[in-house]
């Protein structure tokens, strides 16, 4: 009996060394990858050019190359991608819904809308008429950025409240709520864009493709705090969101009070993905495809999912970026019509593994 326990033990640390080494080696691929994507470009620069600039030993155009320009563009797909994925995973888990991500639930679609009022009524869009060639920018990005995060939380508040007002809807009717918003929200920045001038549209255009250059180190500086702060909470319950994997009932049973855990989760999940797309536009379904593969990866075990997913999301932004700025280079892709491309498929394998599974039951 005691060597079975000892063998039972000794299985147990394998899985949950296997699980570190995951987690381990999606840091440092990701490690990499950003050094990488600070190489990478019109300039070309090396490695130990790139550590010189960091460590303030450069010489001026790596200097100005790195710290102005790659630097802060790879410190907000790290942040971004963590953020997505982070609140991703816990959104899947407290709905208990697969397709549960900032993209499906109304929050970037609102935060689409924010940002397009704060163009169109507050003049946040402007072109540059000294150069007929020159891109389209957004002028005053403090009013845009604030429209942003103020519409992509009331869709969270919107499905907080119904879930509060109508207790029986269950998670696949708040995943639907979401679902509503997003045409609502949809159809408004529709409008706001049919009656708005042509340098207007061009702003809302730009602004929706998804610009990780767009944020500057001070608003990553409040990302990063924000981001912090979630993912301490999220790491607070990991034992909470562990027992609600195996069902409500069960959870309850063990004293988990899943509506106060997963509507303070949803608020948490939900200011900290309106923050994230605020400031860099519309980044979609990193939230959903990053916490799906480190599921299968690490497992339901909160512990190693949640890092895990925030890890993997930023990767995975990185990984974007870099293909973003190489494949037709010196044109930059936008970075969120390259995470659909990615997402949608994904999207849809799931939406059909689930309808399959649900035929079989």
């Amino acid at each position: 009996m005691q060597k079975k326990t000892i063998a039972q033990l000794d299985l147990y640390n394998k899985y949950i060394r296997r699980k570190h080494l995951v987690v381990l080696v999606t840091m440092v691929l990701m490690i990499f990858f950003a050094l990488y994507s600070m190489s990478v470009g019109s300039i070309k620069v090396s490695f130990s050019d790139i550590f010189k600039a960091l460590t303030g030993k450069g010489d001026a155009l790596s200097n100005t190359t790195i710290l102005n320009i790659r630097l802060p563009r790879v410190v907000a797909a790290i942040l971004v991608g963590a953020a997505l994925a982070s609140a991703g995973a816990v959104m899947q888990c407290v709905l208990r819904n697969q397709l549960a991500s900032a993209s499906t639930l109304g929050v970037s679609q609102g935060a689409a809308f924010g940002a397009a009022l704060g163009i169109v009524v507050f003049g946040g869009g402007v072109v540059n008429s000294a150069n007929a060639t020159s891109a389209i920018t957004i002028n005053n990005p403090y009013i845009v950025t604030l429209c942003a995060f103020v519409f992509g939380s009331i869709s969270t508040l919107v499905v907080i409240v119904i879930s509060r007002i109508k207790r029986d809807i269950g998670p696949a009717g708040l995943v639907l709520a979401g679902v509503a918003l997003s045409s609502l929200f949809g159809g408004g920045s529709t409008l706001l864009q049919y009656f708005t001038d042509d340098t207007k549209l061009g702003a809302i255009v730009f602004w929706t493709f998804g610009n990780l250059g767009s944020a500057n180190m001070k608003e990553l500086l409040v990302l990063a705090i924000a981001l912090g702060i979630a993912l301490i909470y999220f790491m607070f319950n990991r034992w909470n969101y562990n027992a609600m994997e195996s069902g409500t009932d069960t959870a309850q049973s063990l004293g988990v009070n899943t509506r106060s855990v997963m509507l303070i989760s949803m608020t948490f999940c939900s200011l900290l993905s309106a923050v994230a797309v605020s400031f860099v536009g519309i980044i979609s379904f990193v939230g959903l495809v990053a916490p799906h593969i480190m599921r299968r990866l690490v497992g339901n075990d909160y512990r190693y999912l949640i890092p895990g997913s925030a890890i993997a999301g930023s990767l995975l932004l990185i990984l974007a970026d870099i293909f973003g700025r190489s494949i037709v280079a010196p044109v930059i892709l936008p970075i969120g019509a390259l995470t659909s491309f990615l997402g949608a498929p994904m999207f849809l394998f799931l939406l059909f593994r689930k309808g399959d599974k649900n035929a079989g039951s």
